[in-house]
């Protein structure tokens, strides 16, 4: 008993030793969550940093904007840069509206000839269909006829050994039941021919239109000559008054402020008269299908293309030549031999509204 109390010191621990699956699992989880959370701080302070460069461009952007609306006010506020600030701005519009005549022009021939070549694709295809529909029923057809006429001799060979029962039919049957082997054997490849024939059927019925491939290229080809067409005459028709206003609205739209010197507030109004006049000329629509029509004839003459691919033709194929100045007096030859080469001067934006 004496060495049992000396003993008694010692404790039994009945718990297991380490933690339990039940804890491991949740240090796991925290450690998951507590990485997720840092993947998800990253990436809120990326969004953050990239907001920040955003709001920094924003602010650079609005800053620049009051700038020169400021210089705007200051010079429409005295009488000897307002009228150069007016003119500016009006031969921006003039050139504008051209770009955006042309642009509508370009997509209008585009959207009625995507509607042509789109019906003329679905028309192709129904006709293919129908002939593919039609040769798979006639090859159907003729599989059931030949399977339901192999179904008829093997039904005919299988009557003529029943009625004979007799025992001197013995080799009759015999060679009946060598002729049936055969025609069964013939039934099932009939069989097999019209399952075929019946699946070729269902493919054909299955078989959805196929995606239209776009406009074809020599469609893109003579729509990009129609509106290089029309940009030459609009050129022309602005060519007729005094002033370079096609050069002076595309020095006014390259210019970011106001830096071209027009003259007195004199000259300045005389000028606005004549972009007012030019306004109206270029919306002008009497004669212009016909004007475009003899523009595009001989674009098409003398239009050349790097590759069998481009769509826009190569800039000094354009260029004028001798006998190239139209004979129509109501545009004019003087205004002819004015004429710019407009896709390589890029008049009126047009490398911005061709088709690719």
């Amino acid at each position: 008993m004496k060495a049992l109390r000396q003993l008694g010191f010692l404790k039994l621990s009945l718990r297991p030793e380490g933690p339990t699956p039940e804890e491991e699992n949740r240090v796991l989880e925290l450690f998951r969550n507590r990485a997720e959370l840092k993947k998800a701080h990253g990436a809120l302070q990326d969004e953050t940093f990239r907001l920040k460069d955003l709001i920094k461009q924003q602010e650079g952007a609005t800053q620049r904007a009051q700038e020169m609306l400021a210089a705007l006010e200051t010079r429409l506020g005295t009488a000897e840069t307002a009228y150069a600030a007016l003119v500016y701005y009006q031969l921006r519009r003039l050139w504008q509206s051209g770009r955006e005549l042309i642009t509508g022009f370009v997509a209008d021939l585009y959207r009625q000839q995507e509607e042509r070549e789109r019906k003329a694709h679905l028309a192709q295809y129904n006709r293919q269909q129908f002939a593919r529909r039609q040769g798979a029923e006639k090859q159907l057809k003729a599989a059931h006829e030949i399977h339901e006429e192999s179904r008829a001799r093997l039904a005919a060979l299988e009557s003529e050994r029943a009625a004979l029962t007799r025992f001197w039919h013995y080799f009759r049957r015999r060679a009946l039941a060598r002729r049936i082997e055969n025609e069964q054997n013939g039934v099932h490849q009939a069989a097999a021919a019209l399952g075929q024939a019946q699946a070729a059927l269902e493919e054909v019925t299955r078989a959805g239109v196929p995606d239209f491939p776009g406009v074809t290229l020599t469609a893109r080809r003579a729509i990009n000559l129609a509106g290089i067409a029309y940009a030459e005459v609009l050129c022309l028709r602005v060519a007729t008054l005094k002033a370079p206003l096609v050069e002076l609205a595309r020095a006014a739209t390259a210019a970011r402020e106001v830096g071209e010197n027009y003259g007195s507030p004199k000259e300045c109004v005389l000028l606005m008269g004549q972009i007012t006049r030019a306004s109206k000329l270029i919306e002008g629509k009497d004669g212009l299908a016909e004007e475009i029509r003899v523009r595009g004839e001989r674009l098409q003459r003398v239009a050349r293309y790097r590759s069998a691919t481009d769509s826009a033709p190569l800039t000094d194929s354009l260029a004028l030549s001798e006998g190239d100045v139209l004979q129509d007096a109501a545009l004019g030859n003087a205004a002819a031999t004015r004429l710019p080469n407009v896709l390589a001067d890029d008049i009126w934006d047009l490398f911005r509204i061709l088709l690719r």
